[in-house]
């Protein structure tokens, strides 16, 4: 059983977009998505600098369009082709959506340019960040976060926490860390999945009526408690809810193993949520899907899975 994982903002580094530039379609399909956005995808994914990229209304946008486009590589973009399941992590949920069928790709690219404007807008408001809280005891870790006045934003499983709220709480965390814990701070412009984010729900809220959806297509995952979503307006609701509220991508893990998932294939920007999984689901295959280089791995894999299917059958 293979899952296609989207990852979140912060994954994003200068550049990243510039190989699969070079694969016949990409360009002209990110040119399209850059008048849907309106945003220079192809800009921002090849020469603009680290701080560019790291701008709310630029990463979102930028982050679900790289996975839209290596999907729509990997498949040949052949509407009847695709993983057994999908998930994404926080604002590649609307990959996610996108690939399950449950939104256009024009959909999920409209809504994330509003997203994201809208949690820049809010994270204006209020100077605030994310930490990521790496090894400790969970229950240490969890109290020291409460302790602070911050709040568990990501809880992604694998030992990583992410606490968000007021930069200087977040110092003040920083100078009283958990016991046997890493601190690292991410490169993210507000403290997303908490309260500091409920005015963008709003904003979502009355865009979401309007959004056509239809049901997934394949086995997909939603971050607020890791279930599987049949219903496509659920799972454009709980999109919405997500905003300001937790990420549980360790629950999103729980449920793979559950599926019985056999293989994840991450989209890029790769890396971020394969690293979790080699770390907590032991015996799944992985594989970062960096750069087209990648491309023929991820296709054996695919291969391989349907073989193993039909046998099975």
């Amino acid at each position: 059983m293979i899952l296609l994982a989207s990852p979140g903002q912060g994954a994003q580094t200068p550049g990243f977009l510039k190989p699969w530039l070079e694969v016949p379609g990409v360009a002209d399909r990110l040119a399209w998505w850059s008048a849907v956005t309106g945003l220079d995808l192809v800009r921002y994914g090849t020469t603009a600098d680290a701080e560019e990229i790291r701008d709310t209304a630029v990463a979102q946008p930028l982050l679900v369009a790289a996975a839209l486009a290596a999907h729509e590589v990997l498949y040949g973009g052949e509407a009847d082709a695709g993983p057994d399941a999908v998930a994404g992590h926080s604002v590649g949920e609307l990959a996610a959506a996108a690939i399950a069928g449950v939104l256009s790709p024009e959909s999920a690219l409209v809504l994330v340019r509003e997203r994201g404007r809208a949690m820049a807008e809010a994270a204006a408001v209020t100077r605030t960040g994310m930490t990521a809280v790496l090894g400790g005891d969970p229950d240490e870790v969890l109290a020291a976060i409460e302790k602070h006045g911050l709040t568990p934003a990501n809880v992604n499983g694998a030992g990583q926490v992410v606490a968000a709220g007021p930069t200087d709480r977040l110092a003040e965390f920083a100078e009283e860390p958990p016991a046997r814990a890493r601190l690292r701070s991410l490169s993210v412009a507000g403290a997303f999945h908490t309260e500091f984010m409920q005015p963008a729900v709003g904003r979502l809220a009355e865009l979401a009526p309007g959004i056509p959806v239809a049901d997934p297509r394949v086995t997909l995952l939603q971050n607020r408690d890791g279930a599987a979503v049949a219903s496509g307006r659920e799972f454009l609701s709980r999109l919405v809810e997500q905003v300001s509220a937790p990420v549980r991508w360790d629950r999103c893990m729980a449920t793979m193993r559950e599926l019985g998932v056999t293989a994840i294939i991450e989209l890029p920007p790769a890396g971020t949520l394969v690293g979790l999984a080699r770390r907590e689901l032991k015996g799944v295959t992985t594989l970062a899907l960096k750069t087209p280089d990648d491309l023929d791995k991820a296709r054996e894999l695919i291969g391989r899975d349907e073989a193993a299917g039909k046998v099975e059958s």
